[in-house]
């Protein structure tokens, strides 16, 4: 019976192993009795709560049992990981979805893969492909194969699963829509009156040993399967997955970052996360917070109570962990000795205590996830409008007020010409005929339509205060008529109308009750200022907002080592980017802007980081064009317009990649995302290789095109001959991509390549051990 089981396919035996049993029983014999090929449906990827219920199945008695026989090698599972490595383009039309016989026909076995993890017999060395550099000089990086990158992100899933409900809530990055904007937007909106900060900085150092058995020891505690966690520890002995602490390498999109880091990260620092989250409940019971109607006023309190409460918060993307107080220095002092404590003696992790230091809020900026804080006035973040805006938004409205104007005076001339037109046709019918004879009677609608525009003159005559003083003035001056002496000599009905038609005068045009009403409007508007600047005052001396900048000294020195702008400020070309196709360059410069824009969109200077994208990334880009076509800079902008507009297609349809100068005005925080860095875009240049190789396979995870083009990997420390390690030379806190892939050969098809320029394409995107060899 066992024998004719193995006989069948692979595809079936998997599918077996989670059914119930049954169901296996009764699967087995009616397969003994009629022997069938396929006798289970074609697998499926898996939805989030399919994927939550088949890892949730494999939970009793308060731990997770065989994940890596029953979950990891499911062949849905693999087919899931399959279809979250697959990129494609927001423009392109997305690809057929893959299948588990597209994957073995074109890249390898899905269910071999299944039946080695299932028996725990997957040979990981033979997965890990060491990238040696140019010349042998330096040291070599060991990245995993496509086979072995679909294991890495089964595991992640399944792990994101069990862990990420028990992450603590200011546990960012390596999460689902849990990243840098959320953490930014998050310090700006929750954080109050902060006065004492630090950052915990490490000792750069990758996880050793004693780290990963004190990690596999946490996994344990929720984890029962030796097997998973023999199969983490083989992947840190190959050097597949490794964790740089203090590094610039996580959470950048670099080859030589794995995706399961970020995750297993997490998991080290949870424990970390939850003292601290105890000890801000600790906090927060003893410092209790009170509405403003609640707090009393004392004999001696002349205005509002303010009420500080003791607050402490926290914020943690992967390893770079925030900590504020509203509290004294003293308690910040205790605080970061006790977290200080805790990751050295708990956590075996070496901090650097030089540059873990106390830091004021108010008076200092601190750098954080690549950006600085500093703590400021509310007025800061919203300042109130100056002099000079306030004069052009009157001018606004007055230039409004005349539009408004001619657009009625147009509307009445129009009325008029229609209403002679009407008097002109009807006059003439008069005299042609003895009249109209009509079926319906019209008088009323045409009365109503008189009555309204009547109205609405009386209306706008009214509104105006100074024609009805004037017309007051001619109306009531010279009244003879009060005299009692030339009353008594003129008839009483004469007498009676000029009372009456006085009063209604007095009634209808003496504008003494509409200007006190203007008056009355105006002393509001005053004082609803009066109390706004006050509001604003108080505000200002009671209460402290974060105020989140981007380090633009480090983004003009990283344009300045790119090569984007010369020894003086002034943009100029890069010689580097002249052998690319104009459409190539543009997308190159587009991919560095965008990134730049999406990364620091959350900032409150924003507006200086789209003028360096705007002025000197757009003029960069032109003066390249310019110079490998020896033309001019006025030739260049004729032809390819400041928005660097591309003629693609034999249509000659024109494409912007470029970021236009309107699109960049319009931008603002308006998304929470975690964008990738900018490093991986900004250090990398592909060459397009001009040989008669023959096509292979485009590298982009699970793409099967063969049309593809060979082009050369060039980096920028190379190219500039610099050492990212020296933070003279180099731009601080920026990543770089591994010397190893210095000048290797990539082929990718017109799609990828065209992604990776734009900067939505990544080399962790890329099967970087498929790289070909050209001579």
């Amino acid at each position: 019976m066992l024998l004719t089981l193995l006989r069948k396919p692979k595809s079936a035996t998997f599918a077996a192993v989670n059914l119930p049993l049954s169901v296996k029983f009764s699967l087995l014999f009616s397969t003994l009795r009629h022997p069938q090929p396929h006798p289970f449906p074609e697998t499926q990827p898996l939805e989030k709560s399919a994927l939550q219920s088949l890892v949730l199945s494999h939970f009793h008695h308060g731990k997770f049992h065989s994940l890596l026989q029953n979950v990891v090698a499911s062949p849905s599972l693999l087919l899931t990981a399959c279809h979250n490595l697959r990129k494609h383009g927001p423009d392109s039309t997305p690809p057929p979805p893959l299948t588990l016989d597209s994957v073995s026909a074109h890249f390898f076995s899905v269910q071999e893969l299944s039946f080695q993890l299932s028996k725990n017999c997957l040979d990981i060395e033979s997965c890990c492909i060491p990238i040696f550099p140019e010349a042998n000089k330096g040291t070599s990086l060991v990245l995993p194969n496509l086979k072995l990158k679909v294991v890495l992100e089964a595991i992640r899933i399944v792990l994101e699963v069990i862990y990420d409900d028990r992450f603590a809530t200011f546990s960012y990055g390596g999460r689902a829509n849990m990243g840098r904007h959320t953490a930014i937007r998050y310090l700006k909106n929750s954080v109050e009156n902060p006065s004492w900060w630090f950052s915990v900085k490490f000792d750069k150092a990758l996880f050793g040993s004693r780290h990963v058995e004190k990690l596999c020891l946490m996994l344990g505690e929720k984890i029962e399967d030796n097997a998973l966690l023999d199969l983490i520890r083989r992947l840190f002995e190959c050097k597949v997955v490794t964790i740089d602490l203090s590094g610039v390498c996580l959470g950048r999109g670099l080859p030589q970052e794995c995706a399961l880091s970020s995750i297993l990260i997490n998991v080290y620092f949870n424990v970390f996360d939850k003292e601290l989250q105890e000890l801000r409940l600790k906090t927060n019971k003893k410092n209790p917070k009170f509405k403003e109607n609640e707090l009393v006023e004392g004999p001696s309190d002349s205005g509002s109570v303010f009420y500080k409460p003791l607050k402490i918060y926290a914020v943690r993307y992967l390893d770079e962990i925030l900590v504020i107080t509203s509290g004294t220095k003293m308690l910040t002092m205790d605080l970061k000795n006790r977290v200080v404590k805790f990751l050295v003696e708990n956590l075996d992790l070496k901090v650097d205590k030089l540059k873990t230091v106390i830091h004021s809020a108010v008076s200092e900026k601190i750098e954080f996830i690549g950006m600085e804080l500093q703590a400021v006035a509310p007025s800061i973040l919203r300042p109130p409008k100056t002099e000079k805006a306030i004069r052009a938004r009157k001018k606004y409205l007055r230039q409004k007020e005349v539009r408004l104007l001619e657009l009625k005076n147009a509307k009445e001339r129009n009325r008029k010409k229609l209403g002679m037109k009407l008097l002109n046709h009807v006059h003439k019918k008069l005299k042609q005929s003895n009249g109209f004879k009509f079926d319906f009677r019209i008088e009323n609608e045409v009365r109503q339509v008189f009555s309204t525009w009547g109205d609405e003159v009386v209306r706008e005559f009214l509104k105006s205060v100074d024609e009805r003083w004037e017309w007051h003035r001619k109306l009531t001056a010279g009244d003879f008529l009060s005299l009692a002496r030339i009353r008594d000599k003129l008839p009483h009905e004469l007498v009676n109308a000029y009372d009456n038609f006085q009063n209604q005068v007095d009634k209808y045009l003496k504008p003494v009750k509409a200007k006190k009403q203007l008056e009355e409007e105006a002393r509001r508007r005053e004082e609803e200022e009066e109390e706004k600047y006050a509001q604003r005052t108080v505000e200002d001396l009671t209460r402290r907002c974060i105020k989140v900048d981007a380090p633009l000294e480090l983004i003009r020195k990283a344009i300045k080592t790119v090569g984007f702008t010369n020894q003086m400020g002034r943009p100029r070309p890069i010689s580097l980017l002249m052998v690319l196709e104009d459409a190539d360059i543009i997308k190159w410069y587009a991919g560095v802007g965008r990134r730049w824009l999406d990364f620091y969109c959350c900032c409150h200077n924003f507006r200086k980081v789209k003028i360096i994208v705007s002025y000197h990334l757009r003029f960069s880009c032109i003066l390249t064009l310019a110079e490998k076509h020896e033309a001019t800079k006025r030739e260049t902008i004729r032809h390819f317009t400041k928005d660097l507009k591309v003629i693609c297609g034999v249509n000659g349809d024109e494409k912007v990649h470029f970021p236009s100068e309107r699109e960049i005005k319009m931008m603002g925080d308006k998304i929470l995302s975690d964008p990738t860095a900018v490093d991986g875009s900004l250090t990398l240049a592909l060459i397009r290789l001009a040989s008669d190789e023959p096509c292979h396979r485009c590298i982009s995870h699970f793409c099967d095109r063969t049309d593809t083009v060979v082009y050369r990997i060039h980096l920028l420390q190379k190219y500039l001959d610099l050492n990212p390690l020296d933070e003279n030379n180099w731009v601080p806190q920026m990543g770089a991509i591994h010397d190893s892939l210095h000048r290797k050969c990539a082929p990718l098809c017109s799609e990828h390549i065209s992604e990776l320029y734009m900067g939505r394409l990544t080399l962790q995107d890329i099967d970087c051990t498929a790289f070909v060899d050209v001579d």
